[in-house]
C-alpha cells in the first residue's frame, strides 16, 4: 500500500511541478489528436450530413460499412498504414513512418467513421418537420445541409468531441507508425505503456492522471452540450 502511496505523492509531484519531461509529452499528444479531430471532423461533419439528407443506393451497406470501421481493432489500422508507409510499401518514398504525421493520419482515419456515423445519427434525430421546412421557404442544396447542420450543432459538436475522446485514448496505432519517440511522437497512451514496463511507475501515473483530467473534461462538456440541446 505505502509503494502505492508514495507512487501518488511521486506523480502529484510531477504534475502540480510542472515536469517539462511530462508537459512535453502531454502537448505532443495533445498537438496530434487536436490536429487529427480538425481534418476528420472536417470531412467527416460534411460527409455525414450529406448522407443522411439523401436517399442512395448502398446508403445502408455504407452505414453498416461505418459501424464495422468503428469496432475495428487499431492495430489493424496501424498495420495496414505500416505496410503503406514502410520503406518498401506503395507510399515509402515519403518518409513518414515514425512522424507525428503518420500518427494523424492514423487518428484520423479512426475517427472519422466515428464522427461521420454520429453526425448521421444526429441528423435523423433532427425534428422531421425541418426539411421540408427549409424547402418550403426555397433552401436548397448546401443550404438545406448549412441550415440542419446549424440546427443540430450541439450534437455534432458532441461527435467531434468523442472522436478527439477516441484519439486522445489511441495507443495501438500509435505505437505502430510513431515509434514512441521522445520528445516528438511519445504520446500520453504509449508513454505510459513504456514507463510503466520501465519501472517508472509515478510517472506513468502522472500521465495517466491527465489522461483522466483530458477525459473528465470531455465527458463534462458533452453532459454541457447535452443540457444545452435540452
Amino acid at each position: 500500500m505505502s509503494y502505492f502511496v508514495d507512487a501518488l505523492a511521486g506523480a502529484t509531484s510531477l504534475i502540480t511541478q510542472f515536469d517539462p519531461e511530462t508537459y512535453q509529452i502531454v502537448s505532443t499528444s495533445l498537438f496530434i489528436s487536436i490536429i487529427a479531430t480538425l481534418i476528420a471532423a472536417s470531412l467527416a461533419v460534411p460527409a455525414g450530413i450529406v448522407t443522411a439528407l439523401n436517399h442512395f443506393w448502398g446508403k445502408g451497406i455504407l452505414q453498416h460499412l461505418l459501424n464495422t470501421l468503428m469496432a475495428m481493432p487499431t492495430v489493424v489500422i496501424g498495420l495496414l498504414l505500416y505496410g503503406m508507409l514502410s520503406r518498401y510499401g506503395p507510399l515509402g518514398h515519403w518518409d513518414l513512418l515514425y512522424t507525428r504525421t503518420a500518427v494523424i493520419i492514423a487518428e484520423t482515419i479512426l475517427i472519422f467513421p466515428i464522427i461521420m456515423n454520429l453526425t448521421i445519427a444526429a441528423v435523423n434525430a433532427a425534428d422531421s418537420r425541418l426539411v421540408p421546412t427549409l424547402r418550403s421557404l426555397g433552401a436548397r442544396g448546401w443550404q438545406i445541409a448549412w441550415h440542419t447542420a446549424i440546427e443540430m450543432r450541439f450534437a455534432i459538436i458532441a461527435a467531434v468531441i468523442a472522436g478527439f475522446g477516441r484519439a486522445i485514448g489511441e495507443i495501438g496505432a500509435a505505437m505502430m507508425l510513431g515509434g514512441n519517440i521522445e520528445g516528438f511522437t511519445r504520446t500520453m497512451t504509449t508513454a505510459i505503456a513504456l514507463e510503466t514496463s520501465k519501472g517508472e511507475f509515478e510517472t506513468g501515473l502522472a500521465l495517466g492522471m491527465l489522461l483522466l483530467l483530458v477525459t473528465f473534461i470531455l465527458t463534462f462538456s458533452l453532459s454541457w452540450l447535452q443540457r444545452s440541446r435540452s
